[in-house]
């Protein structure tokens, strides 16, 4: 089963033995990062720091930080579960007969649940601070690496909507307490919230923000979905979790947050507003620069009456970002198929942050095969950002990255198999030349064609394998060599 709040979840992690209460007093100021990165480092458990220097609120870390963790707070198995089902409700072939009709009404069925659900009453609602009440400082905000440029809250749900179509979205982007009513807003260039503060700043209007801490499991996770602008990540949620998303309104802007959250921030972007962000030791292993951004004023604080507040730390991988990481990876390839249906399997490395680099297996049809779905994946949303793309033979496992260097070490013909390109890269990156664009390549691993240029002698090779017959005597008589 899926949780319907954090809390629930922790519990259940300390039934298992995969939560440790830390009960020692620790500082934000980059001793709470230090445990958590070597703690998750090493596979370790989930953590909550019972007493944090300078606040009285409970601090968890390391929560999602291992594929068990997420799997078991989203209700799974294993990844491919969400990636099957979605898959079954995207084919679009008719029913046939009496079976037919009764699995596409399952199907239809199956999205009952799926729309959050509004309440009038919320448990984040218990406590209600408002104007001279709010003081951020409360909240223990991690300053996780020596050069940062302040304190961080690194788990924040930030909901926004379109001012013009209404449309709702839910980010996370880190968040810089900048004094007690007063934090950043990290919205990077190809994110929808900043496309929704940029037209309410054109429009000459405040952009009302609010940002839920401590969520459900499921919506925490589809706050890292890179869906289309569309779509709603409370539909992908009740997806996952099999049931409806409680909401409730929010009491000074109008907007909807979770019911179960724990801690709810509310205020209103005033246009043009804007403080030096950063540096900040990000996701990629390095420090992204000072940059100004929008600034946020709270207005009012909600709560339960006993919070805690969840956070996670980034930095050199793998850290709590792999398990998210990899539940996108499997949970979107049968929504990449529909734009690129050439793809058989595909991988996106947690040592490249997942956008710098896709390997890609194919079933090759035609002559430069490869070539046709490397540009279909620069083209296809936020995979326009990847800088590398590696493309192999079907009969190669994309997670071996032993066998697919092996691949592209030695099929590949650097004068003819690799494509360079100029295109957009993400907002992060350190390594372009200039912000926001930069050099991309694709290298073409794949068995090579005659009608591709390979003229010589024989053709392509094939691999070594061993002889079947041999294999399997030596599989019968394994026990007999003692080894």
């Amino acid at each position: 089963m899926a949780y319907d709040d954090l809390r629930s979840f922790l519990r259940a992690l300390e039934r298992d033995g995969d939560l440790k209460r830390v009960k020692a007093e620790v500082d934000p100021h980059l001793e709470v990062g230090e445990i958590t990165d070597r703690v998750n480092k090493a596979g370790g458990p989930a953590l909550l720091f019972e007493n944090v220097k300078g606040s009285a609120m409970p601090l968890a870390m390391n929560v999602f930080g291992t594929d068990r963790r997420l799997l078991k707070a989203l209700g799974l198995k294993s990844y491919e579960d969400i990636g099957e089902k979605i898959g079954g409700l995207l084919k679009p072939e008719l029913p046939h007969g009496f079976v037919g009709v009764r699995e596409a009404f399952g199907k239809l069925g199956s999205m009952v649940h799926v729309p959050p659900r509004k309440v009038k009453d919320a448990p984040v609602h218990e406590v209600v601070l408002t104007g001279d009440q709010v003081d951020l400082d409360a909240l223990p905000a991690l300053f996780t690496w020596p050069e940062d440029g302040g304190s961080f809250f690194n788990l924040g749900l930030t909901h926004t909507k379109h001012p013009e179509t209404g449309v709702r979205n839910l980010g996370l982007y880190r968040l810089q307490r900048h004094d007690k009513r007063t934090i950043g807003m990290h919205w990077q260039i190809h994110k929808d919230s900043r496309n929704h503060y940029q037209v309410a700043a054109k429009r000459g209007e405040r952009l009302p923000v609010a940002i839920a801490f401590g969520c459900p499991p499921a919506v925490t996770y589809a706050s890292t979905a890179p869906l289309p602008g569309d779509i709603d990540e409370y539909l992908l949620a009740g997806f996952i979790q099999g049931k409806r998303v409680d909401m409730v309104d929010c009491k000074t802007v109008p907007l909807q947050v979770p019911a179960n959250a724990e801690v709810v921030l509310e205020g209103w972007l005033e246009p043009g507003r804007m403080l030096p962000e950063g540096p900040f030791g990000d996701h990629t292993g390095f420090y992204t620069p000072q940059e100004d951004f929008p600034a946020l004023t709270i207005d009012c604080v909600t709560m339960r009456r006993r919070p805690l507040l969840q956070s996670i730390v980034v930095g050199r991988p793998p850290t709590e970002d792999g398990p998210l990481g990899r539940a996108t990876e499997r949970f979107f390839l049968p929504l990449l198929k529909i734009v690129v249906p050439d793809i058989v399997d595909y991988h996106l490395p947690e040592s490249g942050g997942f956008h710098n680099c896709a390997i890609v297996s194919i079933d090759k049809k035609y002559p430069k095969h490869a070539q046709k779905v490397m540009h279909a994946i620069w083209g296809a949303h936020m995979m326009s950002l990847t800088k590398l793309i590696v493309i192999v033979d079907a009969d190669c496992d994309v997670r071996n990255l032993h066998e697919v260097s092996w691949r592209a070490l030695g099929n590949v013909d650097y004068a003819r198999d690799l494509t360079v390109v100029e295109g957009p890269v993400d907002h992060l990156d350190h390594a372009s030349y200039q912000q926001f664009w930069g050099g991309k390549a694709g290298i073409d691993a794949t068995a090579k064609w005659p009608e591709e240029g390979y003229t010589r002698d024989g053709g392509w090779p094939e691999m070594v394998v061993s002889d079947p017959e041999t294999a399997a005597k030596v599989d019968r008589r394994w026990k007999e060599y003692g080894l």
